[in-house]
């Protein structure tokens, strides 16, 4: 991206650039599995039962288990938090509800959880036996509660989502198996909470918020599914049952 002049460079630089480190580190993760999944048998999966694959059950796509379960309930998150950014960036509002830095920094946060879902799918197509059958479907979302032109309202959703986020990859890391997925969880939910700070920053800029916080909450993932479900985000059908 082109150096701004000072007219128009952000009022908080800092801000942007701690945002935009992350997306560097994301990016080389996707090389990182560009450069091995090709040699991938689909054995180094973690996964130890064939049974507890992701696919279609009871007429609802169940997220399996193992490390290819996590993945692809991570997946599933990404999906949705891509959703969001996406209908912000794009809302007719989104120039006049906030200024340029903070446009700036929500468009990067958009990219940067674009990528983390083509990473999974990408991951997923790889390692999967049968991604023809296994492979989560895209998802639909509903945002008609959340009032994209309301600055507060919005910022409040990304908080949460974030928050969400980290708490998920930070409670299902345990259950990884394979060392190579928990560095690639590791690298990415190091960029979730980037967002998460830029997110508190935006909402309260006087604050300490900036920083990252070295205790972020770690959640089961069935107690994510619970927070997500309850906010009625996610519309298509899906299940859980091998992870708790």
């Amino acid at each position: 991206m082109e150096t701004k002049t000072n007219k128009t460079a952000p009022r908080n630089p800092s801000r942007r650039n701690f945002i935009k480190i992350g997306g560097v580190g994301l990016v080389v993760t996707g090389l990182t599995l560009a450069g091995c999944s090709d040699d991938d048998d689909g054995n180094n999966t973690g996964n130890p039962n064939n049974n507890e694959l992701p696919g279609m059950r009871n007429g609802v796509f169940d997220f399996g288990g193992g490390d290819l379960g996590i993945m692809t309930f991570s997946y599933a998150l990404e999906q949705l938090a891509a959703a969001f950014y996406t209908r912000l960036v794009n809302h007719q509002g989104f120039a006049s509800t906030f200024n340029e830095e903070e446009q700036e920094v929500l468009t990067d946060i958009y990219a940067h959880e674009i990528i983390h879902r083509e990473f999974f799918r990408d991951l997923l197509r790889n390692r999967l036996p049968n991604p023809d059958t296994q492979l989560l479907p895209n998802l639909e979302f509903s945002f008609t509660g959340v009032n994209l032109g309301d600055r507060n309202a919005v910022l409040q959703m990304a908080q949460m989502l974030e928050d969400t986020g980290i708490a998920a990859y930070n409670g299902s890391g345990h259950m990884i198996q394979e060392e190579e997925n928990l560095n690639l969880a590791g690298k990415i939910v190091s960029v979730e909470g980037r967002h998460a700070s830029a997110i508190r920053s935006m909402i309260d800029p006087d604050s300490g918020n900036f920083a990252p916080t070295p205790l972020d909450p770690a959640l089961a993932p069935s107690q994510v599914i619970a927070q997500i479900n309850s906010l009625q985000l996610i519309t298509t059908p899906f299940s859980a049952t091998y992870l708790s």
